[in-house]
């Protein structure tokens, strides 16, 4: 009974050494293997990006501030602006996935997300609404960013490191769609761009810029390329898109010639895990 009483707590069991600075390579790698040991189980093989503005309102929430705030009439045309943008993220969420469910594969090319409100809702709204999966990858935040409802239960993941999150953006993407978004989508949109850039990406990724009129204005890569700061070929990284048919075309297009037509290149290591059986 004694050498019960005395034995000491297994050090995976101890939460107190498991939260310190010391357990940090531990917790690292804790949102390295789980999410890597989920995707498996559930059969998840590739994934369609959405990054988008977590302020972007939906059609109920702009017009419930259209009639309570005080608003001048350039703000209400961008705030208009800006709704129709989550609209078109639903659309255009609705169709690739009811395109993916159409082919041959098991969970080819879900639509996954930041799993917030705004642009990501919007993305696991038009999952939802085709009856596909949906990925939402959260991060905790200190003004708390809740997962939204549409995620698929078994695919809503909650991050602490920003940069384990971002892996598990970019190393299941086949196709990345980039919003309208702020200082955290435009981080996640240059990330791509320089591991696409340095070729530490080397698959193939499409890479669809959403909206002309707002990234025009946010970002000049024509100077850029005027700076020499970057060159010619870069721009081919990318491509703007204005509606969702013409984004969905080019996207399964894309898709279809590097990953269905003759070509069976996805993912190694998910490949190599998928439905593994679960051990202790």
């Amino acid at each position: 009974m004694s050498d019960q009483v005395n034995r000491p707590l297994k050090a995976y069991k101890d939460l107190d050494f498991l939260s310190s600075s010391d357990a940090r390579a531990i917790r690292i790698l804790c949102e390295y293997i789980e999410p890597m040991s989920r995707f498996c189980q559930t059969g998840i093989r590739d994934t369609i990006v959405f990054f988008g503005s977590s302020r972007v309102p939906s059609r109920e929430q702009l017009q419930t501030r259209l009639k309570q705030e005080h608003l001048s009439e350039p703000q209400k045309e961008i705030l208009t602006k800006l709704s129709r943008y989550r609209e078109d993220a639903v659309e255009l969420a609705r169709r690739l996935t009811e395109w993916s469910l159409s082919l041959n594969h098991d969970y080819r090319f879900v639509i996954c997300s930041g799993g917030g409100p705004g642009i990501m809702e919007a993305a696991n709204e038009g999952a939802a609404k085709a009856g596909g999966k949906s990925i939402g990858l959260n991060i905790s935040l200190p003004l708390e960013q809740v997962a939204n409802s549409h995620v698929t239960p078994e695919l809503n993941f909650e991050f602490h490191y920003f940069f384990m999150r971002k892996f598990w953006f970019a190393y299941l993407a086949k196709a990345l769609i980039i919003f309208p978004g702020g200082f955290g989508t435009l981080d996640e949109l240059f990330e791509i761009l320089t591991l696409m850039q340095t070729q530490k990406l080397q698959k193939h990724t499409a890479i669809i810029i959403y909206g002309t009129e707002y990234w025009k204005q946010v970002i000049n890569f024509d100077k850029m390329l005027e700076w020499g700061t970057i060159r010619e070929q870069d721009l081919d990284l990318f491509r703007f898109s204005d509606t969702p048919e013409e984004a969905f075309e080019h996207v399964t297009k894309y898709l279809e010639k590097h990953y269905l037509i003759g070509n069976c290149e996805s993912n190694p290591l998910i490949n190599r895990h998928l439905r593994r059986p679960i051990t202790t």
